[in-house]
């Protein structure tokens, strides 16, 4: 029991039906009077109606996913053009890093509106992808200073993507588990989110326009990014960054597709949080509990399916073994690492 935790100062509201108003006040709260909005074209008739609620607002929405160097120079410029003193952002994790990337080099304060269950406004965690290499970093800039959830806009996310993004959120408890930062605070919070999640995510998925499911997520997606941000980057999201720079795969659907391979791999090297995570799951073991949960979803489990060539197996294997967190439960070698990448792309699920 020693050790030292870490919590990152952040204001989250949760506020249903009511994201406009708590928005303008949390801007208000920060003094700013020269709003940025970010958000891509599915979020416009949200950025829209700030727009005209936040005086001296500009929207900007080339939002891209795995943030390119390139588009966040562009919305840094934007933001010096306007002036901006601070920074809104609406969406999904592609439009949080957008705002982050401006963020890092700007220092602006950022109030984040999520759309899905990305759980990057709750992380001091950034990402840029140049020439096909996601590179990613810490930095206590990029941390949104209010996360406001508002579940009702999540009531048109469609359910298959409702339960990629809620499979993104599962997989940040699971690698908070043996981060290598982890301590016992982590591993007790990512069990609670992980509960939280495993019981939201059946509901979103069959159905996707009730208030309750979403709220559920959306507490289980806070809490999983919050101890994701405090355990660090474990062995699942270091591989899904160099696929999804590398092969431009979509953000979630890749994470959903990897989570149960990494969890077989470390799940019996890591015998308590094997446990925390399988009662999470109300199952014998965690790989058994997953493979229940993904059974009852419809869930992207195939990387093949996503759009990856078989060629990039072997790709993959030097940058990820290259990027393998110290004291990852299991030992990673080249062969168990090409076997899991193959399980993955195949789609074959541990059971």
């Amino acid at each position: 029991m020693k050790f030292a935790h870490e919590t990152p100062a952040q204001r989250a509201v949760f506020a249903p039906g009511e994201a406009v108003r708590t928005v303008v006040d949390e801007v208000a709260r920060l003094g700013s009077g020269r709003v940025l909005i970010v958000g891509g074209p599915s979020a416009r008739a949200l950025t829209t109606e700030l727009s005209e609620h936040l005086t001296g607002a500009r929207v900007h929405d080339e939002v891209v996913e795995h943030v390119p160097v390139e588009a966040a120079e562009r919305a840094r410029a934007v933001a010096h053009e306007h002036a901006a003193d601070a920074l809104v952002c609406v969406g999904g994790g592609s439009a949080t890093g957008l705002a982050k990337a401006v963020a890092l080099t700007t220092k602006l304060p950022i109030v984040a509106v999520p759309t899905t269950y990305a759980g990057s406004e709750a992380t001091n965690v950034w990402g840029l992808t140049r020439d096909g290499v996601k590179t990613t970093g810490v930095d206590a800039a990029v941390l949104p200073a209010t996360v406001v959830y508002d579940a009702s806009l999540l009531l048109t996310l469609p359910g298959a993507l409702a339960v990629a993004s809620g499979l993104n959120a599962l997989a940040h408890c699971v690698d908070a588990m043996w981060g290598p930062r982890a301590d016992p605070i982590d591993r007790a919070m990512a069990q609670e989110a992980a509960r939280a999640l495993s019981a939201g995510l059946p509901e979103v998925g069959a159905h996707p326009d009730r208030l309750a499911g979403h709220e559920q997520m959306l507490y289980g997606a806070y809490l999983a990014a919050v101890v994701f941000a405090s355990a660090g980057s474990g062995l699942h999201h270091k591989i899904c960054h160099v696929l999804g720079g590398r092969f431009d795969l979509p953000h979630a659907q890749t994470h959903a597709a990897v989570l149960p391979h990494v969890l077989a791999l470390n799940a019996p090297h890591a015998p308590e949080a094997e446990r925390r995570i399988a009662a999470a799951l109300d199952a014998p073991t965690a790989t058994e509990g997953l493979a229940a949960l993904y059974a009852r979803l419809d869930a992207p489990t195939s990387l093949k399916e996503l759009g990856m060539p078989e060629s990039g197996i072997a790709e993959a294997v030097a940058p990820v073994l290259a990027a393998v967190p110290e004291g990852n439960p299991a030992p990673v070698t080249r062969d168990r690492l090409s076997a899991l990448l193959r399980a993955a792309w195949e789609g074959d699920i541990p059971r």
